[in-house]
């Protein structure tokens, strides 16, 4: 498995600090960049690269190390700066030469390195290819990313990390993998999760999750699949009569009584000079958790101290392209979203889904919800919220197990749907679902009421009502 070290400190790694860690493997290797300066790689004398060095990250949330990484090694307080060393899997002394780089600069500025056992301060001696049949060459820009493993119809990603994140890293090779119309397959040992955003961002084929069990070999952590590498990508392995088999550890007993609530919606407002954006994301966070966001920013770790006004300019800096984003809470209310802002031909649209985790003795607020839709729809410009329920872990990882689909609660109609579909086709579905219309008489919203998020037969309710709503 590939070995990813992350130095924690106190204080930022200048030239310095960076010079000590980069002579980790002594004088006999070569120092070169990537990504427009934004990686430092160290590389043998024929060029080819054996640690790559992320630009360091200031963190000001707390618990967002504790979140990626758990509870092994002792956090700094914030604000604390984040380097991360990424080994190359070709050559296997790289991963002691990350080690010695991260174990170099908590030396030198304090703070613990993850994992403990890979901190060293030692030289690291990497074997000579001068006389190996190894020519390489720099990547042109805009290429793919380096990876693990290459083929003309896939990128293999190889990941050992408590939970595997959707760095900025990863979010380069998959665009970079998609935009050359191969596939990304993350390789984990069995005991590893995906965050929610990967998870996400992972969502259709042919990108996979491919979990290395020592009972099974590998199989597809999403769909339970056994897999074989073959023809140069992961894929089902088929048996006599055509059919995948269900790897045995993907059946077995998940979150039990832990629940997650999760609140997708779509807000449209038109293009203004004033309109600040994230609002609709602050103020369902404020309803549902009493507090606000605590953090965001465009990858894991995220690490901004939460700011509306730092996000609208961020996206009036990226316009016309779309603006993703994340967002945490506070460490002891597990909560994270997604935002994607998007210009339409007529404003500006924000897509947002936050997913909060609850344990045993922990009960969904699905009573504030209606009270939530009308605030949206009347000060937010509320398109569509769709509210759900499913069990699932409580830290809102997603483990490579079987995880029921989430069950809808809840409806909502914002006013100008209303408006387009009519009120009175709107009112009257073909069910004895009922609407609670929100808002003013003039300018209405409607909410419908689909269950308590235990009983499947919500989603044929759900179907029904959007193919009456569709038919107007």
């Amino acid at each position: 498995m590939t070995k990813d070290v992350i130095a924690l400190t106190p204080k930022m790694p200048d030239t310095w600090a960076l010079l000590a860690g980069l002579y980790a493997g002594g004088p006999d290797l070569d120092v070169g960049t990537a990504h427009d300066g934004a990686v430092v790689q160290l590389r043998t004398l024929a060029g080819r690269p054996l640690v790559s060095v992320e630009a360091p990250l200031l963190v000001h949330l707390p618990g967002e190390a504790q979140r990626l990484l758990g509870s092994e090694v002792p956090i700094p307080e914030v604000p604390f700066w984040w380097t991360e060393a990424r080994a190359s899997t070709a050559v296997p002394e790289a991963e002691a030469l990350a080690g010695s780089l991260c174990g170099r600069l908590t030396t030198l500025l304090g703070g613990a390195t993850w994992p403990p056992s890979a901190a060293t301060t030692q030289v690291v001696h990497t074997p000579d290819d001068a006389d190996e049949a190894v020519t390489a060459h720099p990547a042109p820009e805009g290429t793919l990313p380096a990876v693990d493993v290459l083929t003309d119809s896939t990128a293999v990603v190889i990941a050992d990390r408590p939970v595997i994140p959707l760095t900025a890293w990863l979010s380069d090779v998959l665009r970079a993998t998609t935009a050359s119309g191969r596939a990304l397959h993350i390789v984990t040992p069995h005991r590893a999760r995906l965050s929610l955003p990967l998870r996400t961002a992972l969502t259709g084929a042919p990108n996979r999750w491919v979990v290395q069990h020592p009972d099974c070999g590998y199989y597809d952590g999403l769909s339970g699949a056994i897999l074989r590498w073959q023809d140069g990508t992961f894929a089902p392995a088929l048996t006599a009569e055509g059919k995948a088999t269900v790897a045995t550890p993907f059946t077995q007993p998940g979150a039990g009584t832990e629940r997650q609530l999760i609140v997708s919606l779509r807000t449209h407002h038109e293009a203004d000079a004033d309109l600040v954006l994230g609002c609709p994301l602050d103020t369902a966070w404020h309803r549902l958790t009493g507090t606000p966001p605590t953090g965001w920013g465009p990858a894991e770790p995220i690490n901004l101290p939460w700011s509306t006004r730092q996000l609208t300019e961020l996206a009036r800096g990226r316009a016309p392209e779309p603006t993703h984003v994340l967002a945490v809470g506070d460490p002891d209310r597990a909560a994270i979203a997604t935002l994607r802002i998007t210009r339409t031909k007529t404003g500006i649209a924000q897509d947002t889904t936050l997913a909060l985790g609850y344990g045993e003795c922990e009960t969904p607020p699905l009573d504030t919800v209606e009270a939530l839709a009308e605030t949206l729809a009347a000060e937010h410009g509320l398109t569509t919220m769709l509210t759900s329920v499913r069990r699932a872990r409580r830290d809102l990882t997603i483990p490579p197990q079987f995880e029921a689909p989430p069950i809808p609660t809840a409806f909502t109609l914002g006013p100008s749907e209303v408006r387009d579909i009519g009120l009175t086709h709107a009112r009257r579905p073909p069910l004895s679902l009922r609407p609670t219309q929100l808002g003013t008489t003039s300018n209405p919203a409607l909410h419908y009421l689909l269950g308590d998020g235990t009983d499947a037969q919500a989603w044929t309710t759900l179907d029904q009502l959007i193919t009456h709503l569709k038919n107007a």
